[in-house]
């Protein structure tokens, strides 16, 4: 089960990441790019995926942890229950979400940092 202080340290690890509110609710941004926000009804973060077919991948391999709604129907952002999602997919959730909205350079940066760890 994941909490909201738990997004916001994995998001805020995350290279060029900002917290700015989105909708009254907590937001997170590379340069200006929201990647992340938790959702207004609480409970959910709104993550990015590459695209569509993503979403319906992640929202039909395991509807337990993913939702949607029909504001973001033909968008590829999904919902994720932060009492349904683990440590370690949250952080890979908010990576691969990170990287889809982060320029370029800054994703290179992420990359040569993690080269250098390994």
């Amino acid at each position: 089960m994941a909490t909201e202080d738990d997004v916001r340290r994995i998001a805020l690890s995350l290279p060029r990441t900002t917290e700015k509110p989105s909708y009254g609710a907590p937001g997170f941004r590379v340069g200006d790019r929201l990647f992340a926000r938790i959702h207004q009804d609480g409970g959910l973060l709104v993550v990015w995926c590459e695209d569509e077919a993503e979403k319906e991948s992640l929202l039909d391999g395991d509807p337990a942890v993913f939702t949607t709604t029909p504001h973001y129907d033909g968008h590829p952002m999904v919902l994720v229950r932060l009492d349904a999602v683990g440590d370690d997919q949250l952080d890979a959730l908010l990576t691969d979400s990170w990287r889809i909205r982060a320029p370029a350079r800054v994703r290179a940066a992420l990359d040569a940092a993690r080269d250098r760890g390994a």
